[in-house]
């Protein structure tokens, strides 16, 4: 089969075929899914094939269940997540089910009795091929410089005869597997097959049929049948099986879909109030500068108030920013939780650019931080767990938000926290649809962006919990643990000596934990910080133990203006006390 081409697409050709050869029952299992619609370019294409072991009387199921499960499963998970958070998570409940039912029967006592199969398979996403692998199933990629093996085999040779697999799906509780990812060109052939076809078919004989049928543009499927048969004939005593594909055409860099939209949109005008637009009328402006216009609107059939965002002038003819504009909405649309702001779209096709929001009626913390200059270390932890739980949301998705900031978070008029203001977020699964290279300039604000992002390196969830340690800082002290340094650091070593002002410097009710769990969460260094927000979150209200055994920091470090102060009286005093005895 073949996915039908169209511009900027990518598409391949595939053939397959197996067979029971020798065995009284096929227990191999092979298949692939091309997608017609959008997550050709969100999810890519799947091929995917498992060998259960030839000892058990139930392997055929479990190589049944992993490819099948597989294919159905993975294109259920987020658009957002990337392809290898998406697989290990199918791949974790698979390998979970079919160990529940080794260890309910025979497989309990003898793995080789239990649901047991190898499993490989291949991910093409944009200009990228991700190879993963657990077993002896073989993948090898045939191109302009030979034929090479991808993915190394999990076997244990007991002598030189006898051997068996050392990993596989259904054997243990946690199936590790292999993983690489690799830039693919038009052209390119990969080969994935059992051991009842490598084994006894030599690699010259792929080679040539797969360069033969490219020359002649022979039907793939008709080559994959062709060599199981030349296995079988040298002597095949297993089940043989074979997938093919063919690299015919890649994506280009406007995968996402959201281009074709706005291909047919019209750019909005400038709203005024008591304006009608597309079922929305416009009450009020609330917001506008070079880049976006912001507007408070009511659903003419609802009488719902709704926030409506367009595009301002200076991005109207900039198609990377118009996409990243609705790109915002995609976001809010793939989170729900009560500390994120929510798309509100209705339910009717829109003729313009432009995004459609809850609407919050409150303040950003950035004004309650103004109004509360002096806020009590309670409310600031319920704002800041408020706020951990909506990032963590992200989290969840493969999503950075990268701009987190006082500004950027909202408080509702029942004391509710919601992060807003998508225009910055980093998307896991799109940047594989969009780039063979991440994001790696600063997209948020200096004052509240980790010090790697200066380094022009990726961010990270640790990056995200920088921001929300600069926060807690701020709305305790006004201030920043570094001032204005970070943004100066360009180097590591600069970094480094980046000198942390601990909140003990002045006279706060703030324990010397909570202190010290700012300090870590703001590290400069991204592995010195906490693994993840919930443990930040966990440090803000319970005492670490690593924290509590510390003693008081030194004046220096908490105060090294006093210090300085201190020691140069100190030394004032001691040059009279000497002038003085001289004299």
């Amino acid at each position: 089969m073949k996915a039908s081409p169209m511009t900027a697409e990518l598409s391949i050709s595939i053939g397959q075929f197996s067979d029971k050869g020798r065995k009284e029952n096929n227990q191999d299992c092979h298949g692939a899914f091309i997608p017609q619609d959008s997550l050709l370019a969100l999810k890519g294409i799947v091929v995917a094939m498992a060998d259960g072991i030839s000892s058990s009387q139930t392997s055929h199921i479990a190589s049944q269940t992993a490819v099948r499960t597989f294919i159905d499963d993975y294109y259920c998970t987020s658009e957002a997540w990337s392809v290898k958070n998406s697989f290990e998570r199918v791949l974790a409940a698979i390998n979970s089910w079919l160990y529940s039912k080794t260890m309910a029967g025979d497989g309990r006592y003898e793995k080789d009795k239990g649901y047991v199969s190898t499993f490989s398979a291949l991910v093409f996403k944009h200009r990228s091929a991700h190879v993963f692998h657990v077993g002896d199933t073989r993948i090898y990629r045939l191109n302009h410089n030979g034929l090479e093996q991808l993915t190394h085999d999990h076997r244990l040779w007991a002598n030189d005869t006898d051997s068996y697999l050392s990993r596989a799906l259904g054997v243990e509780q946690h199936c590790p597997f292999d993983h690489q990812t690799l830039t693919i060109n038009v052209g390119d052939v990969f080969i994935m097959c059992t051991d009842g076809l490598y084994e006894f078919l030599p690699a010259n004989v792929m080679i040539d049929a797969v360069q033969q049928a490219d020359d002649l543009h022979s039907d793939l499927d008709q080559v994959a049948q062709s060599l199981v048969k030349q296995a079988y004939d040298l002597g095949s005593d297993d089940n043989v099986s074979l997938q093919i594909v063919r690299i015919e055409a890649l994506a280009d860099d406007t995968g996402l879909g959201i281009n074709k939209e706005l291909e047919r949109l019209a750019l909005p005008p400038v709203l005024e109030a008591r304006r009608e637009f597309e079922g929305y009328l416009i009450l009020t402006t609330l917001h506008s500068n070079s880049r976006s216009r912001v507007y408070l609107a009511e659903d003419i059939i609802t009488k719902k108030k709704v926030v409506i965002k367009t595009p301002a002038s200076d991005i109207e003819n900039d198609a990377e920013h118009l996409e990243r504009f609705l790109l915002e909405e995609w976001v809010a649309r793939r989170i729900n939780n009560p500390h994120v702001l929510k798309a509100d779209l209705a339910d009717r096709e829109r003729q313009s650019v432009y995004t459609v929001f809850e609407y919050i009626e409150g303040q950003t913390l950035a004004q309650w931080a103004q109004d509360n200059p002096k806020p009590s270390l309670e409310i600031v932890r319920g704002f800041i767990e408020q706020i951990g739980k909506g990032l963590n949301a992200f989290h969840k998705m493969d999503m950075l938000h990268q701009d987190l900031r006082p500004e950027n978070i909202m408080i509702d008029q029942s004391g509710i926290l919601k992060i807003i203001d998508f225009g910055s977020v980093s998307i896991a699964g799109l940047q594989e649809a969009t780039s063979d290279i991440p994001d790696t300039y600063l997209l948020g604000t200096a004052l509240y962006s980790a010090p790697e992002y200066f380094l022009a390196e990726a961010g990270t969830t640790q990056s995200e919990l920088f921001s929300l340690g600069v926060i807690t800082y701020f709305l305790l002290s006004g201030d920043y643990p570094y001032g204005t340094k970070v943004a100066r650091t360009k180097t590591i070593a600069a970094q480094r000596k980046l000198h942390y002002k601990s909140l003990m410097a002045e006279d706060r009710d703030i324990p010397s934990w909570v202190d010290d769990a700012i300090r870590k969460a703001v590290s400069p260094l991204p592995e010195r910080r906490q693994q993840d927000v919930f443990e930040y979150l966990h440090d803000l209200r319970k005492p670490n133990k690593a924290f509590v055994k510390k003693t008081k920091p030194p004046l220096i470090e908490r105060d090294p203006v006093a210090f300085w102060q201190g020691t140069s009286f100190a030394l004032v005093l001691v040059i009279i006390y000497l002038l003085t005895f001289i004299a």
